[in-house]
């Protein structure tokens, strides 16, 4: 059977970047993050509403989308070999795990691998529910040197709606932070980084406290915005508008970058964002906020930064993965107060 560790699935854009499919990006975006995925015949046990990985899923597992996008899979040391030879354009290596158990050990197996070969920083993306006492310690020990973990839901119930007890999956949001905590001692405030997905239900008012909430205990936030996966429970639930995601985006930067914080933000009665309790101007003109939020790489810049992983490839870009131009600015900021 083709499974890990001696395969590995690898993005629609890593495999373009790599040379392993043909393809370019959308105003010539590059990307800058190799993201890997653990693959078993078997799936991932869990059963999260929005995943295109998700057990209840029709299809062969192997040929499941994810992220909006294929994730083909390789051989491994085919892909670092192509990792190799493209070493000075690669700022940052993430090893994704599916919940699986046996995902623990193949994950810190193939870090050690690339460790061996290249020298790039390696992020493991992992889940908490197969995580047990000393494999946070073990995973910094194979290589890595920042962990993320996916929440992706900004409150308790919308999390066990969706991920836990809802779907009959195997998630708790109690274990998750509990992980979370672990991590951020082992490997260190601002290394540990939470996913949080805007538009599953939640209000402006709790993803804003919940990304307040990770900075608080020592991480970091990297956003996305909900987009519905084909075959999976959410496929007609709608991207969240616009404005909601631009305003989020605004006080995600401005809590990471310790410039202003949820008690000092203002809110409507329908709890949308109403004033960040600082003037945006400046970070609005600058664009960095409306960039994808991720790992950063060995240049110190956001090396994860997923072209187009939530939206399609055209004027309505979310996440930039390139400092929005001008006249992005101008449109972004006819955006940003948008109500609905």
């Amino acid at each position: 059977m083709k499974e890990s560790p001696e395969f590995i699935r690898t993005s629609l854009a890593a495999s373009i970047t790599l040379g392993l499919k043909n393809g370019r990006f959308y105003r010539n975006a590059r990307l800058y993050c190799i993201n890997l995925l653990i693959h078993y015949e078997i799936g991932c046990s869990a059963n999260c509403a929005y995943c295109g990985l998700q057990n209840i899923r029709q299809g062969n597992y192997k040929e499941k989308s994810f992220i909006r996008v294929d994730w083909p899979l390789y051989p491994t040391q085919d892909v670092i070999k192509r990792i190799k030879e493209r070493e000075d354009r690669i700022e940052r290596i993430c090893i994704s795990m599916i919940t699986r158990r046996k995902a623990v050990k193949d994950t810190m197996v193939i870090a050690k691998w690339i460790k061996n070969e290249v020298e790039i920083p390696i992020s493991f993306l992992i889940s908490p529910t197969v995580i047990l006492q000393g494999d946070l310690e073990q995973f910094k020990a194979s290589g890595a040197d920042k962990i993320g973990i996916a929440i992706d839901a900004a409150t308790p119930s919308i999390f066990d709606q969706y991920r836990g007890k809802g779907v009959k999956g195997p998630h708790k949001w109690e274990k998750y932070i509990e992980v979370f905590k672990e991590a951020i001692t082992v490997f260190g405030k601002g290394n540990v980084g939470s996913h949080f997905i805007v538009g599953l239900g939640e209000t402006e008012k709790e993803m804003v406290k919940a990304i307040q909430y990770i900075k608080d205990i020592g991480g970091e936030t990297h956003l996305f915005s909900f987009y519905p996966e084909t075959g999976s429970l959410l496929e007609h639930h709608t991207p969240p508008p616009i404005g909601t995601y631009r305003r989020i985006q605004i006080a995600r930067y401005l809590i990471d970058n310790e410039i202003s914080r949820y008690e000092s933000m203002s809110f409507n009665e329908k709890d949308q964002i109403t004033d960040f309790g600082v003037d945006i101007t400046p970070y609005v003109n600058e664009g960095e906020c409306f960039m994808t939020s991720g790992c950063v790489g060995k240049k110190g810049r956001v090396a994860c930064n997923r072209p187009y992983a939530n939206e399609r490839p055209g004027d309505n870009i979310r996440n930039y993965p390139f400092p929005p131009e001008s006249h992005d600015i101008e449109k972004i900021k006819k955006e940003i107060f948008l109500y609905e």
